[in-house]
C-alpha cells in the first residue's frame, strides 16, 4: 500500500491568509514556513514548541562555567584610549 504524500509545510503569504486555520492546525505538528517573493520570510509553530525552544536553559554563570574556555590561559589586552567628545 503506497504512503500518503506528505504534507507540504510551505505557504505563501496569499496561502496562509486564505488558509490561517491549517496552518495553525499544522503548526501543531511541524513547524510551517511562510515565504515571501519566494524566500521564507516566517515560521510559525506551535505555543508549545516556542516555549521549549525559548526556556531559560540555566543562568549567564553557569553558561559560564561550562565554557570550554574555562581555565584556558588567555591574555586579554585593554585599550587604554582617551576619552573623546560624542555630538549631541
Amino acid at each position: 500500500m503506497p504512503s500518503a504524500p506528505k504534507e507540504s509545510t510551505n505557504w505563501t503569504v496569499a496561502g496562509a491568509k486564505a488558509r490561517l486555520s491549517e496552518v495553525i492546525e499544522r503548526a501543531q505538528s511541524s513547524p510551517q514556513t511562510i515565504t515571501r517573493n519566494g524566500k521564507p520570510s516566517v515560521v510559525v509553530v506551535s505555543a508549545e514548541e516556542w516555549q521549549r525552544k525559548t526556556a531559560r536553559k540555566g543562568t549567564l554563570a553557569e553558561f559560564l562555567l561550562k565554557s570550554p574556555l574555562r581555565g584556558a590561559d588567555l591574555t586579554l589586552g585593554r585599550q587604554r584610549d582617551e576619552p573623546c567628545d560624542l555630538p549631541l
